[in-house]
């Protein structure tokens, strides 16, 4: 996190142990307030269609909860959609009978939109359309803007992951054409971990969406047996909310805004190409971001090696890295015969010195496990 955001997270917890969690929350108003323009910029939409949430997941999962599925309705997805919703499209699928589609890639990587308007055309019950921006498991970028068009003429309800894309991509939702956005606090954001964010169209609005479970912030209870849903994105929160996090969550975006999300992406994609061109250059390892467009997480395989082993090398050298397991991206690196992979993302802050020593650490390691197997 940049040093303002931890400063503001101090900040506020130091408040509520002086005066109290409800007084500190008082005080903080207008910052408050100021959180929900500082993300509606990020998105190039309004407060009012900003909903503020402990998670991305949190996000999806009030998103799709709007729909009442029943036996025979569909969901549209990809094959490369994060891990976490993949499980829950298979336990909405065991529970209320819904068919979870998976649109084609496209020979170069990445979901096919093509593909996507040739399943709506045969599935007229389909209820929802989700396609993950950037996948958790590999760099690929998928093609949102052109699914929306297709969602659009369709009149299908739309869904975009951008949890790697905020902060890493500018975003425009009304060019996506999507009703629904979520997104993460962390990643490429680099706000506090524990918070998240849901755009909701007006569109989804003015129709009357509503999550299942509503809650006491997201609607008045008017009358014994009824109740009034907010205006606005609100409707989909919840009355607690860790306030310190959401202050810092505000002052991440405004920090993004104003550093330029399109260039501080631009840079982090630059680290990354010259991460996967020094990759490449190493015996035994396939570079495995493919696609059109790729973004700033870098993915590679290691032959004969487990890339949990790798991971843990690395982080005793202070160099941060994640491992992505098969089942993480099942249908892809099933697919593909990937066992495990480490995941590297540089950000904009990093450097192309910081890369090479990367480079230098995981040849060492290499030769030291071919010296090992002689």
């Amino acid at each position: 996190m940049p040093r303002s955001v931890s400063a503001v997270l101090r900040e506020h917890i130091e408040l509520e142990t002086m005066i109290g969690g409800y007084e500190a929350a008082d005080m903080r108003r207008a910052e408050l307030v100021s959180a929900y323009e500082h993300i509606a910029q990020l998105c190039a939409t309004t407060p009012h269609n900003i909903a503020i949430m402990a998670s991305a997941t949190a996000a999806f999962i009030q998103a799709i909860s709007v729909h009442a599925f029943q036996p025979g309705d569909a969901i549209i997805t990809s094959r490369l959609d994060y891990t976490s919703y993949q499980i829950q499209y298979l336990a909405l699928a065991e529970r209320y009978g819904v068919t979870v589609l998976h649109a084609p890639d496209l020979p170069e990587g990445g979901v096919d939109p093509d593909g996507v308007r040739d399943l709506l055309a045969h599935n007229r019950n389909c209820k929802l359309v989700s396609i993950t921006w950037i996948p958790t498991h590999t760099g690929t970028m998928q093609d949102v803007a052109a699914v929306g068009d297709i969602c659009d003429a369709a009149g299908v309800t739309y869904h975009i992951d951008a949890c790697q894309a905020v902060g890493q991509l500018p975003i425009d939702v009304s060019a996506l054409k999507c009703d629904y956005l979520s997104a993460t606090g962390r990643k490429f954001l680099r706000g506090p971990r524990g918070t998240g964010f849901l755009y909701v169209s007006d569109r989804a609005l003015d129709r009357g969406d509503r999550p299942l479970f509503i809650d006491m912030r997201g609607a008045t209870w008017t009358a014994p047996t009824t109740f009034e849903p907010a205006a606005g994105a609100k409707r989909f929160e919840e009355w607690e909310f860790a306030y310190a996090l959401v202050l810092g969550l505000g002052e991440a975006a405004r920090y993004a805004n104003a550093a330029d999300v399109e260039v501080c992406g631009q840079r982090a994609r630059a680290l990354a190409a010259y991460a996967r061109d020094r990759l490449s250059e190493l015996p035994g390892v396939r570079v495995l971001d493919r696609g059109r467009d790729v973004s700033a997480l870098v993915t590679a395989s290691f032959a004969g090696r487990d890339a949990r082993d790798i991971v843990r090398a690395l982080t005793a050298r202070r160099i941060n890295t994640v491992s992505s397991l098969r089942w993480f991206g099942l249908l892809d690196f099933g697919a593909r015969d990937v066992e495990t992979a480490v995941r590297i993302s540089p950000h904009y802050y990093n450097t192309v010195e910081e890369i090479d020593t990367l480079i230098s650490a995981l040849h060492e390691q290499l030769l030291t496990s071919a010296e090992a197997r002689r």
